[in-house]
C-alpha cells in the first residue's frame, strides 16, 4: 500500500472514534459517489480528530498547516482561510474531482478526502475550534 493512501486510512481510522456521521449522495447519471462525514461532539472527539488530521500531515511531510495533494487527472481545488491558526487538508485522489475547504475564524481543522472520480465537496468552517472530516468516493 503507497504511503499516501496509508496515511489516509491512518487519520479515518483514528477519526472514527469521533462517531461518525454517515450522510449518502447518489448522482442520477451512471456515476455516482457517497460521503462520510466526520463531525466531533464532545472534547475528547474533537482531540482524536486533531490527532488523526495531525498524524495525516506528519506522515505525508507538511510543513504547513494546510496543503492540496492531487494525484490524477483534471482535478481542481482550493483552500481559503480568514483568521489565524487554521488547518486544511484537501487530498484527491483519481480522476475528475472539485474540492474546497473554506475557514473563518480560528482554530479550525478540516480534512477533505475524494477518491475514485468525479466528486464534488465544499464545506465551509464558519466560528472558532471547528474540527472535521470528509471522505468522498466516487465511480
Amino acid at each position: 500500500m503507497n504511503r499516501k493512501l496509508s496515511a489516509a486510512i491512518a487519520a479515518s481510522l483514528i477519526a472514527l472514534g469521533a462517531m461518525p456521521a454517515l450522510t449518502g449522495a447518489a448522482e442520477a447519471s451512471s456515476r455516482g459517489s457517497f460521503s462520510i462525514s466526520i463531525n466531533p461532539t464532545n472534547a475528547e472527539e474533537e482531540r482524536l480528530m486533531r490527532a488523526g488530521l495531525g498524524i495525516y500531515s506528519l506522515v505525508q511531510g507538511v510543513r504547513s498547516a494546510s496543503q492540496i495533494r492531487q494525484h490524477g487527472a483534471n482535478n481542481s481545488a482550493g483552500i481559503a482561510q480568514h483568521g489565524r491558526n487554521n488547518g486544511a487538508i484537501v487530498h484527491q485522489e483519481g480522476r475528475g474531482h472539485n474540492g474546497t475547504v473554506q475557514q473563518n475564524g480560528n482554530n479550525n481543522r478540516y480534512g477533505l478526502f475524494q477518491f475514485g472520480r468525479g466528486t464534488n465537496g465544499h464545506v465551509v468552517q464558519n466560528g472558532n475550534g471547528g474540527t472535521g472530516a470528509t471522505f468522498q468516493f466516487g465511480w
